[in-house]
């Protein structure tokens, strides 16, 4: 199959992690009646994002948010990108996505890789590692459609990452994110449109829906951009569920009429990844 349908969900999170579960399942199960085969939630899809919400939300995967989503990716028979949620193991915490299968199992746990630490005077200052602990491993799951990538929200600012995963076969890569009102309308599609073309590979992102009353604003605008670095679906800032087929055909095409990965000069410089997972050839 060369063509298949992705779904990002734009949740508008409320304080009473309950709610999200059941409304994001709602939406999980609206998807894929429209015939979405990988379906995506947003960063921090069970509570609201803060540092100061963390260690409150936090819970173990498996725990009661991770079960409800390998429940409802079994009943849909998807492959469910289950946006992020604070994790507790032991005494850390990490922000943490979990990837499930369409029968269920736990494919991928995605640790966000770059904690969100920045501080822009007069605008936003935010540290994740003021509570939060670093994830240190890739994560990379496959589907009968594509390999598939996952990052989380900052970590798409590292070229590398997604340099490395497309190295690796990954043919769409989808970074659930909370950008702001100050990032967002700077950098949030600049970003995507860059790890696309520098990568010819698809990019998506699920943000959760704004909410200007909540202390941490989302930009919203979950988007999908092609490998030609063409932004295809892109949601507004409400709550909404936001459709692109990606189409394995035109990616094989754009790489063909512009074939990069074969004429990188690696006589002269390299990507080097520290774990031991293979590589592999690119055309």
């Amino acid at each position: 199959m060369t063509t298949f349908r992705l779904a990002l969900i734009q949740l508008l999170v409320s304080p009473v992690k309950l709610d999200n579960l059941r409304r994001a399942c709602g939406f999980i199960k609206e998807a894929a009646q429209q015939g979405a085969k990988i379906v995506a939630l947003p960063e921090c899809f069970n509570s609201p994002y803060g540092t100061k919400y963390f260690s409150e939300y936090a819970e173990p995967i498996p725990g009661e948010s991770t079960q409800a989503l390998a429940e409802v990716a079994k009943e849909c028979g998807i492959y469910l990108i289950g946006g992020s949620i604070p994790e507790k193991d032991g005494e850390r915490l990490y922000n943490t996505c979990a990837v499930f299968g369409p029968d269920g199992s736990l494919l991928v746990k995605h640790r966000k890789i770059h904690l969100f630490d920045i501080d822009v005077p007069g605008k936003i200052r935010f540290q994740e590692s003021e509570t939060l602990s670093p994830g240190n491993s890739f994560s990379v799951f496959d589907t009968p459609y594509c390999r598939v990538g996952v990052g989380i929200c900052y970590d798409i600012r590292f070229a590398e990452l997604a340099q490395i995963y497309t190295r690796r076969g990954c043919q769409l890569l989808v970074y659930p994110g909370a950008f702001n009102m100050t990032t967002g309308p700077a950098h949030w599609e600049l970003l995507q449109r860059s790890r696309a073309v520098d990568n010819q590979v698809y990019v998506a992102t699920a943000s959760p829906a704004r909410d200007d009353k909540t202390s941490y604003i989302a930009w919203g605008h979950s988007s999908v951009v092609n490998p030609w670095g063409e932004v295809i679906a892109k949601a507004g800032s409400e709550e909404t569920v936001t459709y692109s087929d990606i189409d394995l055909q035109y990616l094989a095409e754009i790489r063909q009429q512009i074939p990069i990965h074969s004429q990188r000069r690696s006589d002269l410089y390299s990507i080097e990844a520290k774990d031991q997972d293979t590589e592999q050839p690119l055309h």
